[in-house]
């Protein structure tokens, strides 16, 4: 019978992940060959529009902070062996949550709304997650099936609301009115202004700052508290967990709804801190690759964080390439996006059987030299 080695962390958190992206890279390089242009300049112009100047950077950043409140949001739930693909709907949710809290309290001072908007937008998104996941922890609904559906229930939802309810007087937009300016969160290039740093404009703003926070609060949840030790042994076995005195519908739900809020801080980012107004469509499908944010870095913050960077580079960089390259539309680079997507994300696992086999043998041949 074969022996099997277990692979080391640098190779299953390092290695693999970017085994994979570097076969996402070539598959997409020869896509770009396939329509007649330059793979290394692409790569050029990707990297020079992501990292190049100082309002790219910006950028990145903006785009890297909500991709951090969605992986970590999938992550906690993942831990918890659930596989939440409703943050769309549930940063959705949250983002009415920030809009009304904004709209309807807005004699608070700033650092009191600031505290009052994150409680709205948790409570919103805590609830959105928590039908389905009362559903699946007391029904046995399967909770893929049920986050899906209440992505579109929430759609709608905003739609109605946005259009019969929040819609402003004489608008014929469907958005909410603007919130009051000094409940906006602050720009970094406002701030650094402030402290005599010239920067260039661009919409990042505090809420990268609470994303970075936030991800240390979660490392040490997860990992650090006995809720997150529960959560995790949930996740690896239900039935041991049972046998050790743990509820698993109890922790389903708690894990889902810290999904869910972690999901809606989505919406300080783009409701408080950027557009200062509730949108259709605001969240963008940022829910959905977060997922693929989260399973690239391994549902660890910090590799989520380094995911989430590259996944702002790939946004940033590729508006920057439709931008340079006319041949290559934003079309083709969601094509882009969509390969790192699926090799990162959903063909994760298709090294580690090879590599597995590669590295076992090379620590069997170590270990019976070292017996010789």
């Amino acid at each position: 019978m074969s022996k099997t080695v277990e692979l080391p962390r640098w190779i299953d958190v390092g290695a693999l992940p970017l085994l994979n992206l570097l076969l996402a890279l070539v598959v997409s390089g020869l896509v770009v060959l396939a329509i007649g242009e330059n793979p290394v300049q692409v790569v050029e112009i990707l990297l020079y529009g992501a990292f190049g100047y100082e309002e790219a950077w910006g950028y990145t950043l903006y785009y890297t902070t909500n991709f951090i409140f969605t992986g970590l949001a999938f992550a906690v739930a993942f831990h918890c062996g659930l596989f939440n693909i409703g943050a769309e709907g549930q940063a959705y949710i949250g983002g009415l949550g920030v809009t009304l809290a904004a709209l309807y309290l807005d004699f608070l001072p700033f650092p009191i709304m600031l505290v009052v908007a994150m409680l709205a937008a948790m409570i919103f998104g805590a609830a959105w997650a928590y039908i389905p996941a009362y559903l699946q922890a007391r029904r046995g609904s399967h909770v893929v099936i049920t986050t899906i559906m209440f992505n579109f229930i929430a759609s709608s939802l905003m739609v109605y609301l946005l259009v019969n309810v929040l819609r402003p007087e004489g608008s014929m937009t469907p958005e909410s009115e603007q919130i009051a300016e000094h409940l906006r969160l602050p720009f970094i290039h406002d701030i650094a202004g402030a402290l005599g740093i010239e920067m260039a404009s661009s919409p990042l703003n505090l809420s990268f700052v609470y994303a970075i926070v936030i991800s240390v609060m979660v490392w040490l949840f997860i990992w650090h508290t006995r809720w997150g030790y529960a959560i995790r042994t949930v996740g690896a076995n239900a039935v041991a967990a049972t046998y050790a005195g743990l509820e698993p519908g109890r922790f389903i739900i708690i894990a889902m709804m810290i999904s869910g809020a972690l999901s809606s801080f989505v919406a300080l980012n783009e409701v408080m801190g950027v557009q200062h107004r509730l949108l259709i469509d605001f969240t963008a499908g940022y829910g959905f690759v977060g997922i693929a944010v989260a399973l690239m870095g391994r549902n660890h913050p910090f590799g989520i964080f380094l995911a989430a960077l590259l996944f702002g580079m790939l946004y940033q960089g590729g508006a920057e390439l439709s931008f340079e390259i006319p041949t290559i539309s934003n079309d083709m680079v969601v094509v882009i996006q969509g390969l790192v997507i699926l090799f990162t994300g959903a063909m994760e696992h298709m090294f580690r059987p090879r590599v597995t086999k590669i590295y076992t043998s090379w620590r069997l041949r170590q270990d019976a030299g070292e017996a010789a």
